[in-house]
């Protein structure tokens, strides 16, 4: 029998106006059933400067955060350059590119999206989503980009509430952190 598999989140980066936000859902799903809904997924790094939320299975997504954390200080807070080595070390690393997870790393001037195929994606609006939510939190988060005046935090927020609203693996317990 296979193993149930952990499904579900929504993370999403938005940058504008020298503003950013991260926010992430709370739910946690084991096959089909919501076994948390308040976890945390996003975190702040490098004295409070750099944002950095995860997508996919939880203690791939930490034992990230940890690498993440370590290349962040090295680089003294430099977000590309610590993101294209995490990356590369990611997809190199015997061990480390069996991890199934994503990473979404910002700060005020950038946005990433990580992943263990060696992907390092800046968009070319600020904003960026990973997680089963991701496509529709990144399509709210474009119009309401394009057609309001909402901060990059409020912004973030309502457009993770629509894709609360779509995605099952979603909830809206969301927790935003913004520089």
């Amino acid at each position: 029998m296979k193993s149930a598999i952990l499904h579900g989140t929504t993370i999403l980066a938005v940058r504008r106006e020298g503003r950013c936000a991260l926010a992430g859902d709370g739910q946690v799903t084991l096959g089909a059933t919501v076994v948390k809904h308040g976890a945390r997924k996003i975190r702040r790094l490098h004295n409070g400067q750099v944002l950095a939320g995860f997508a996919g299975s939880t203690a791939d997504a930490m034992a990230l955060f940890a690498k993440f954390e370590a290349k962040i200080e090295e680089y003294r807070g430099g977000l590309e350059r610590a993101a294209v080595e995490l990356a590369r070390e990611w997809r190199t690393d015997r061990i480390l590119r069996r991890l199934e997870a994503f990473l979404v790393v910002a700060d005020r001037e950038a946005a990433f999206l990580l992943s263990g195929a060696g992907d390092v994606i800046a968009p070319d609006d600020g904003i960026v989503a990973a997680g089963s939510g991701g496509p529709y939190a990144l399509a709210a988060a474009r119009a309401l980009l394009r057609h309001t005046s909402l901060d990059a935090p409020a912004l973030a927020l309502e457009a993770m509430r629509i894709a609360s609203e779509i995605c099952v693996y979603t909830n809206d317990a969301i927790v935003v952190e913004s520089l």
